[in-house]
């Protein structure tokens, strides 16, 4: 056990805690934000994608060890207050998901996407969310929210 500190979602966090844990389990059973998911457990499916230091990861790999003194980015703090971000509020726009299950791990890794390239591509896009699994089949209402939400985001919303 040891202390680990980051900041999460814009605010100071500090545990004491194995360091060896997948940040997953710490997001989910300790500190209770559940928007990010277990799929396959082996950074193959998308689903537990979280940012840390602005760059996509997979958190069901990611030793919580690994983050301290960094900033990590879940679905939980995309929004602003009570006004969801450009992205969520597209997703839901378009219809974006089926079963909502994969729809936190795609969002977050569209806004990695647009943040590293706030002028990305379809092609670029498409490349990205390749890296996701979803079996729901909502890929064209998918790529309709995230390039409509790139739009906006053009126009300051980040």
């Amino acid at each position: 056990m040891r202390e680990v500190s980051f900041t999460l979602n814009g605010k100071p966090t500090r545990l004491t805690v194995d360091e060896e844990r997948m940040l997953l389990w710490v997001l989910r059973d300790d500190l209770g934000l559940t928007g990010t998911k277990f799929g396959c457990g082996q950074a193959v499916c998308g689903s537990c994608t979280v940012l840390v230091d602005n760059k996509a990861i997979r958190s069901c790999v990611t030793r919580v060890g690994d983050v301290a003194g960094k900033t990590v980015l879940t679905i939980e703090g995309l929004a602003s207050g009570d006004r969801l971000h450009p992205l969520q509020d597209a997703f839901v726009k378009h219809t974006a998901y089926q079963c909502g299950f994969c729809t936190p791990g795609m969002i977050m890794g569209a806004y990695a996407v647009l943040l590293q390239n706030p002028k990305a591509t379809r092609a670029d896009v498409i490349a990205n969310m390749d890296a996701h699994l979803c079996r729901c089949g909502a890929h064209v209402r998918i790529l309709q929210a995230i390039e409509t939400a790139a739009a906006s985001m053009k126009g300051g919303a980040r």
